[in-house]
């Protein structure tokens, strides 16, 4: 083996050594979101299927407090009689069913905190109000095409790309609503992710890869065509609602984190 061939497999290792060494602060990231992660939905006493799926969640606080989306909670005059808001948690096909009442949101910040009625879950950080520079190396997990295999919590990566004003779109300036020509009016900063989301991923926490403080919550993904070919054909850019608009929506209602389980 000649000298040129001996250093060529040197670079290689060193190589692929370094591709390890970066992989791993995600992995073990990973490992401690996970059991913080919930499907928001109902559960349908006698009904068929009993479970049904709206989007993601995750845990906040002492364990009790739950993060989504506003849009994502099921509405109250949306429920029947023998129907209840709930999250699931676990993983695979065993999994476990707890009832929350929603008490803080915000429609404008598309934000939403639920309450665990009579358990408690493992939480996640939260980050500072801070905005996280662009650039910055980010994931987020969640259930991107809902439960249909039972709940296996989705892990995607990638980077702020930029942190720009909130955009609502719409197919023309007539399905433009008052709320949203005020929000276009008045827009927030929000930020935009270069990884892809699915309509599942309604809710999920987007945390740096390192430290997996939470910085954002994804919010929508933007798409091209329609919401079929959001699965078949996905544009890549998704929004997220800074972690700074959560702590409004919780001061606002008068919530109080307890630090010491964060």
């Amino acid at each position: 083996m000649n000298v040129l061939k001996v250093y060529g497999l040197i670079a290689l290792y060193l190589c692929l050594s370094a591709c390890v060494n970066a992989l791993e602060p995600l992995v073990n990231t990973i490992t401690k979101i996970k059991p913080a992660i919930v499907g928001v939905g109902v559960f349908t006493a006698n009904g068929q299927p009993q479970n049904k799926l709206y989007g993601t969640g995750f845990v906040i606080g002492n364990g009790k407090y739950i993060v989504t989306n506003h849009h994502v909670v099921p509405k109250e005059n949306n429920l029947q009689a023998n129907q209840s808001r709930v999250v699931f948690s676990g993983s695979g096909k065993y999994n476990k069913i707890h009832k929350v009442k929603l008490i803080a949101w915000s429609k404008k910040y598309d934000l939403a905190v639920l309450e665990l009625v009579s358990s408690n879950l493992p939480a996640l950080n939260l980050a500072s109000a801070d905005f996280m520079p662009e650039g910055s190396n980010i994931a987020f997990t969640g259930f991107p095409i809902g439960a249909v295999l039972g709940l296996y919590p989705v892990t995607h990566q990638g980077l702020v790309s930029s942190i720009t004003p909130v955009i609502i779109p719409a197919n023309n300036a007539g399905a433009l609503t008052p709320e949203m020509i005020k929000v276009l009016k008045d827009p927030y900063l929000v930020y935009q992710l270069d990884a892809t989301a699915y309509p599942g991923n309604s809710g999920s926490p987007v945390y740096m890869k390192d430290t997996g403080e939470v910085i954002a919550v994804i919010n929508k993904t933007f798409i091209q065509q329609s919401k079929e070919a959001a699965l078949s054909n996905p544009s890549g850019i998704t929004y997220a609602i800074p972690i700074k608009y959560l702590y409004q929506v919780l001061k606002s209602h008068n919530i109080e984190l307890d630090s010491s389980a964060l």
